[in-house]
């Protein structure tokens, strides 16, 4: 049986990395997934190719950090497809670099993305969510909201805080008897995009070879040192996700689902 049969979920940053694989994991296993992004090609080709193995998808153009959007996004939601079951605030990109170093632009542009978007998606989903009769909102964070790491402060910072936004409105849900569940998720490194576009300045701050303008996501783990020894797939965090979109997970709430093969351990 398929796990989130008849669900209604809505993945941001969908198009690519660890949004994708969640979008075809909740797919696969019978939501309907809207996708949204920025990145237009990649999301439209996802969602045919969701289509294409039987899931149902749809694509649509969203800036997170755009209030009017997000109000526009979620009554077209309601219009289409009459509620909203899950929300995974996935949508997010790490500027990193000493913090002296690091311009104000850059670290507002992540503030603004990481805590500001996961803020509005949450405020604007949950009146849907529980007429929809409630659900759960899945906030990506990362091990960098529960640990500090050398030249990523500000990206640290931003993670910590969807980490306790999430925590907070979970208790702000349960006790105003709204029944949805807020629970964060929390990778370690993960082979995707995102690890090959750290600044210089971060890699000098993270390994000893210096110089190097980017680090693969192996290079990151190795000098992480993985416990288990290597970095994850997209695919292995969306099997998290996955859990807690389910009703598998209907008296987890308020947690940290932790996915980072042992580096808080």
């Amino acid at each position: 049986m398929s796990r989130v049969a008849g669900k209604i979920a809505l993945v941001t940053g969908g198009a690519a990395g660890i949004g994708e694989a969640c979008a075809r994991v909740l797919a696969r296993e019978g939501a309907t997934v809207i996708i949204t992004d920025v990145q237009d090609a990649r999301g439209e080709k996802l969602a045919s190719d969701i289509y294409a193995s039987g899931g149902k998808a749809a694509y649509k153009h969203q800036d997170v950090v755009t209030e009017a959007g997000w109000q526009q996004l979620i009554g077209e939601i309601e219009d289409e497809y009459g509620g909203l079951d899950v929300l995974v605030n996935n949508a997010g990109i790490g500027n990193g670099g000493a913090i002296t170093e690091m311009s104000y632009e850059s670290y507002s542009q992540m503030m603004a993305i990481n805590v500001d978007g996961v803020f509005l998606g949450c405020k604007h989903a949950i009146p849907l969510m529980t007429k929809s009769g409630g659900g759960s909102i899945i906030n990506i964070s990362s091990v960098a909201g529960l640990k500090g790491a050398p030249g990523l402060s500000a990206y640290s910072a931003s993670k910590g805080a969807v980490r306790l936004l999430s925590r907070s409105l979970a208790i702000e849900c349960a006790r105003a008897g709204i029944k949805i569940r807020v629970n964060s998720v929390h990778p370690g490194i993960i082979d995707t995009e995102i690890w090959t576009k750290i600044s210089a300045s971060t890699a000098d701050n993270l390994t000893p070879l210096g110089g190097a303008n980017t680090l693969s996501a192996k290079m990151v783990a190795e000098m992480a040192a993985v416990p288990i020894g290597h970095a994850a797939e997209p695919v292995e965090i969306a099997n998290g996700v996955l859990f807690l979109a389910s009703d598998e997970s209907r008296y987890v709430t308020g947690s940290e689902l932790v996915i980072d093969g042992g580096m808080c351990a």
